[in-house]
């Protein structure tokens, strides 16, 4: 049985989501200033997008997106435990890889990247390649990842209880 539920996982990372939504309303740069943006951001040479120094149209908008993903989140963990297996069991994997391919993407296709190079062409998708995009999607990645590994092993412990109550219902006829 796992320590943390994904249960539990999911409500806290809607909360994170909430979190950042305010954050992102009230004060970008606090999210720009983090040592986990600054560190993961320099690390793999990813620009802080001067966007986020101040709150900004683009900054609210993805703050109301962000708490749209953490209300819909947070009611979806009030399901009962059969339906938020099937549901949860679906999500996880599809944000996991997108969350991936976001991930990798921010870091390959960053000026000087190992895809794109040195290539001064401008790029619509390079408002993608900051360090704050990376290190959320790699946040992100690795919650979803660690939801679905809890799911798999909880479905499991379903299965194996489902199995026993049925044992114990044909045992009483």
């Amino acid at each position: 049985m796992a320590i943390i539920t994904a249960s539990a996982i999911i409500r806290a990372l809607s909360l994170f989501h909430l979190s950042l939504s305010y954050f992102l309303i009230a004060s970008p740069s606090t999210i720009a200033k983090q040592s986990l943006v600054s560190i993961l951001g320099a690390s793999m040479q990813l620009p802080t997008p001067p966007s986020f120094w101040v709150a900004s149209p683009s900054t609210a908008l993805a703050a109301l997106f962000l708490a749209l993903l953490g209300f819909t989140d947070l009611a979806a963990c009030s399901l009962p435990e059969e339906i938020a297996s099937y549901y949860w069991g679906s999500q996880a994997p599809i944000r996991c890889t997108f969350f991936f391919a976001l991930t990798g993407y921010a870091y390959a296709f960053k000026p000087g990247g190992p895809v794109r190079g040195n290539a001064k062409q401008a790029n619509p998708w390079d408002n993608l390649n900051t360090s704050v995009v990376f290190t959320w999607s790699f946040l992100e990645m690795i919650n979803w990842f660690w939801i679905f590994i809890t799911l798999r092993e909880e479905r499991r412990e379903l299965a194996v209880r489902k199995a026993e109550r049925k044992r114990a219902e044909e045992n009483m006829l």
